[in-house]
């Protein structure tokens, strides 16, 4: 006799787990991490461990005081600690680094809940607390190749008993090529730089169908889009700054974006318009991460706007009121 099997939704299971997918953006992630330490040499390899390191430590810690479950094999704190290292210069001192990732992991990851539950996206929101408390220390940029040169240089810091040569990013200079952006052979974040293994990984997510390409699409088209129409160098401001790192891997972010396709379009939009403006016209030459952030705060409210509706509903009609003498 055959039994009817009552249980609740969802009713359609996937072999897709979170660490699965975690795992195929870090895997997404090797290109960027590979063109930081052909670059900025080994400190920024080491610089990427230590924020994946402090910030794995920081969940199992966090989780144990609250007495949870713990959940750093899911990957998300590991993924956070690497995108975290790519938006920090190479010579940012490893404390600096360490405050970040407890800002993302303990304030605003597990004091929200954990995995799912945060407002914004956690490495965001660490690297502009970095920026407003270590201004200096955050827009210190290294040559490419630093340990390398002898002259060229508009001021030297010391890392490591090290001298390293720094100078202005691309958006500040102008002085960039266009195949040095392309490339990667210019200063900036560690992960910001290379536009080629940021489209590399970006596609990797697209083919994998871990990410949908609507909101890249949407953030790079509507910044290029105006930086035409207000007549800036549209190729130069796309492969300059951290438009790539923001739009494939930031902006497509599971939780703190919205769920549906014109939600995410929505948000693109949104983050192009805000990134144009902030370059444009704030003190800030890089407006990827306020974007972003600004746009994580108005998820909820474009996925309230954006919510589809349930096949067969109709729209209540309003009642007619009207008095009896």
């Amino acid at each position: 006799m055959n039994k009817l099997i009552i249980s609740s939704s969802p009713h359609q299971h996937s072999d897709i787990s979170t660490s699965k997918i975690m795992l195929t953006v870090i895997i997404s992630l090797i290109p960027a991490v590979a063109a930081s330490g052909t670059f900025f040499g080994v400190r920024a390899i080491v610089l990427i461990a230590v924020c994946c390191a402090s910030c794995v430590l920081f969940e199992y810690l966090s989780r144990k005081v609250m007495n949870r479950p713990q959940t750093i094999g899911d990957l998300s704190a590991a993924l956070t600690g690497i995108l975290l290292a790519l938006n920090l210069p190479v010579t940012l001192p490893f404390w600096m680094a360490i405050t970040g990732s407890f800002i993302a992991i303990v304030i605003v990851k597990q004091l929200f809940g954990g995995l799912g539950q945060n407002f914004a996206n956690p490495a965001i929101v660490a690297r502009i607390v970095l920026m407003l408390s270590f201004t200096g220390p955050m827009t210190t940029w290294a040559i490419p190749k630093y340990w390398a040169s002898s002259a060229f240089s508009e001021t030297s810091v010391i890392v490591n008993s090290n001298t390293v040569f720094t100078g202005a990013t691309p958006l500040v200079s102008g002085a960039a090529s266009l195949n040095d952006l392309f490339i990667g052979n210019t200063g900036g974040c560690l992960g910001e730089t290379s536009a080629l293994a940021l489209l590399i990984g970006g596609l990797i997510l697209i083919f994998t169908r871990v990410i949908s390409p609507s909101t890249p699409v949407a953030y790079i088209g509507t910044f290029a889009l105006l930086t035409w129409i207000s007549g800036g160098d549209v190729p130069y401001q796309i492969l300059s700054g951290g438009l790539f790192l923001g739009a494939f891997f930031m902006a497509t972010d599971y939780v703190t974006t919205p769920i549906n396709v014109k939600g995410k379009i929505i948000f693109g939009i949104g983050c192009g318009v805000t990134t144009f403006i902030i370059r444009n016209y704030a003190n800030y030459p890089e407006g990827v991460s306020f974007s972003i952030l600004l746009m994580n705060i108005l998820t909820p409210y474009i996925d309230m706007i954006t919510r589809t509706k349930p096949l067969g509903t109709r729209k209540k009609s309003k009642e007619v009121k009207t008095d009896v003498q």
